[in-house]
């Protein structure tokens, strides 16, 4: 679905911006929720892909419940924080805001790049704001929460671990997801991407490779611009989007 945000490219522009050339000395999280992530009791594994046979997989499960994940990439450095929850509200958000800040020192700015969802537009939002004058949000346009990394990041666990996997209770889906993080760390990456003028085959190609740009690009040079966005990791196939100026 294409965005009606009126104030797309701003937006997106400023988004771009924090990954290519963060304030210098700030901390940059992706910061979102997986909701209603279900625990599902399977009677049988998928029998993985193998030469001359597709993936099988039965369809009988048992459903124990759902929880709520809420993770923040760390751009730069690909390294994740992750707080599973019963519940997706306000109240929960900003529990793990604190969480996310409490990783930094207090007098630190905090850019932390979201979505519109309602939950974290509330009066509680607000009122952490004001006692963290450090922190300031930046939300995607509607209907562009791609440009958010860390919706990449969730797509590794959706395929790592929630697809295939057989949750015998609440909390082992917990166990799991958490595992999975931990795990995660030890060899987190940031995710490699670029944007180049497609209107010009030899433009310039601004690259993010380790967390720091190979090239630099002002906001106002990325403005009027149409730009192709990749997204990948090491190994991978690419995400990619149009981006119009």
């Amino acid at each position: 679905m294409a965005s009606n945000d009126a104030q797309f490219e701003q937006k997106a522009a400023a988004i771009i911006g924090l990954y290519l050339n963060p304030p210098q000395n700030a901390a940059v999280f992706c910061v979102d929720e997986k909701s209603a992530i279900q625990a599902l009791d399977r009677l049988d594994r998928r029998l993985p892909l193998s030469p001359g046979r597709a993936e099988k997989h039965g369809f009988e499960y048992y459903r124990h419940g759902t929880l709520s994940l809420y993770a923040a990439l760390n751009p730069k450095t690909g390294e994740v924080i992750g707080q599973t929850t019963a519940r997706h509200t306000s109240k929960e958000f900003v529990a793990f805001l604190r969480e996310v800040v409490a990783t930094q020192p207090s007098d630190r700015e905090v850019h932390v790049i979201l979505d519109n969802f309602s939950t974290h537009k509330t009066d509680l939002v607000k009122q952490f704001l004001e006692q963290h004058p450090n922190v300031q949000l930046h939300f995607t346009p509607t209907y562009s929460s791609w440009l958010n990394q860390v919706e990449s990041w969730f797509s590794k666990l959706q395929r790592g671990v929630i697809d295939r996997g057989i949750f015998t209770s609440v909390a082992d889906l917990q166990r799991k997801i958490l595992r999975y993080i931990r795990l995660y760390q030890k060899t987190a990456k940031p995710f490699q991407w670029k944007y180049s003028d497609v209107r010009k085959p030899h433009s310039e190609v601004v690259a993010m490779s380790q967390g720091q740009p190979t090239r630099t690009m002002t906001l106002a040079a990325i403005m009027g611009h149409r730009l192709n966005l990749h997204f990948a990791e090491p190994g991978s196939f690419h995400r990619q989007a149009d981006l119009h100026f």
